[in-house]
């Protein structure tokens, strides 16, 4: 069965689009039609992918996109008529997997929405590909759960969260070149703003800071960045 995308749009006509446009490839689809429930409506529908404008009736796509991290890491690709630096970066940091400036192509849509549909459910995100768990010191990873702990406290990574640390402790102690972390997070790296990983870099190290472990992903300008075990074992 080809995979479920939610349209939370409040413009019909661009919600009619995409649906006419991604149904003509074999993707089931459902626009929200009561902006009063429209957490009830995501959970319901359970997509693969949605895509979520940011201007809405009620709560603005950013809280709402929030709000559901807490219950799901289903990739999310905003749309909005925004186009400025500043909303693009609060837009990941709500926890999207990806942002979509107004008016846009349908076929680069379309694009956008293979590359995560193929990291999240794809062959590169199957179980038997990666170790089911990854343990430095008192820190602990669960690449199939998508979540992190340390000291007996559990935090949940968005998908581009997870693959970029997945990575990281991979090559633990080396500099993965930002050009293999773009490749590892999207299959198409031609619609990908490169300020796009720096923001995922940077929730990731918001994360790990919650725990004092700051500064165990290091920058190396111009090249790109590596996991200082090191911290992981100490503790900060």
């Amino acid at each position: 069965m080809k995979e479920r995308i939610l349209v939370v749009e409040d413009d019909a006509r661009i919600t009619d689009s995409i649906r006419d446009y991604l149904e003509g490839y074999g993707y089931i689809t459902q626009g929200v039609t009561d902006w009063g429930r429209v957490e009830a409506q995501w959970r319901q529908f359970d997509p693969h992918l949605v895509i979520l404008d940011v201007n809405l009736p009620g709560k603005d796509g950013f809280h709402l996109c929030q709000e559901m991290r807490r219950y799901s890491p289903v990739p999310i690709l905003f749309l909005s008529a925004r186009s400025g630096e500043m909303e693009q970066i609060y837009g990941m940091e709500s926890g999207g997997d990806d942002y979509m400036t107004k008016p846009f192509r349908l076929d680069v849509l379309l694009a956008k929405i293979k590359a995560l549909l193929r990291r999240a459910y794809g062959s590169l995100s199957a179980a038997e590909n990666r170790p089911m768990m990854v343990q430095v010191g008192s820190f602990t990873f669960w690449p199939d759960k998508g979540e992190m702990e340390f000291k007996g406290e559990r935090q949940s990574l968005s998908k581009n969260e997870w693959k970029l640390l997945a990575l990281l402790l991979e090559r633990q102690g080396q500099v993965v070149t930002r050009d293999d972390c773009l490749e590892a997070l999207w299959d198409d790296q031609r619609f990908v703003d490169d300020n796009t990983l720096t923001v995922n870099v940077t929730r990731l190290r918001k994360k790990l800071a919650r725990w004092g472990l700051d500064g165990a992903v290091q920058t190396h300008r111009g090249v790109g960045y590596r996991l200082d075990s090191s911290i992981l074992e100490g503790g900060g």
